[in-house]
């Protein structure tokens, strides 16, 4: 069984300062990723095609100049018969263009709604009283 003292000690600065910017670190130009703290990226940072990555709706239009400048190498690539090149740029325009979708499945505006008061029609009615005990 495991101590509770060491589960639930203070952390040192050290790790605490580790732990937060864990956060900082996770910022890329088109979002953020959602690897969990102390993870490695498997994608060496080819953030474009992770499925842990959140994209931010303000880098739309980054997003799609990515995807533009993608398809712009596969074409040269192509050209130029760099096969192995077109198969890993076709791996990141998918993955472009899934976190595109993903920005086109959010909802538009996440606003709040304003539900009012209620309202009461007519006041309760009084209920009725109980005779004392002994009456």
């Amino acid at each position: 069984m495991r101590m509770l003292s060491e589960e639930y000690r203070v952390p040192t600065d050290e790790e605490w300062q580790e732990f937060l910017g864990h956060f900082e670190r996770r910022k890329v130009s088109i979002g953020a990723c959602g690897r969990a703290f102390g993870t490695p990226c498997i994608h060496e940072h080819a953030c474009v095609r992770c499925p842990m990555l959140w994209p931010d709706p303000a880098q739309r239009d980054r997003l799609v100049e990515i995807r533009d400048n993608l398809l712009a190498r596969i074409a040269e690539a192509e050209r130029e018969g760099w096969l192995g090149e077109v198969e890993g740029l076709q791996v990141s325009l998918v993955g472009a263009q899934e976190k595109l979708a993903q920005l086109d499945r959010r909802p538009a505006s996440r606003s709040t709604v304003d539900l009012g008061i209620p309202a009461f029609n007519a006041p309760a009615a009084p209920r009725p009283q109980r005779p004392a005990e002994g009456t």
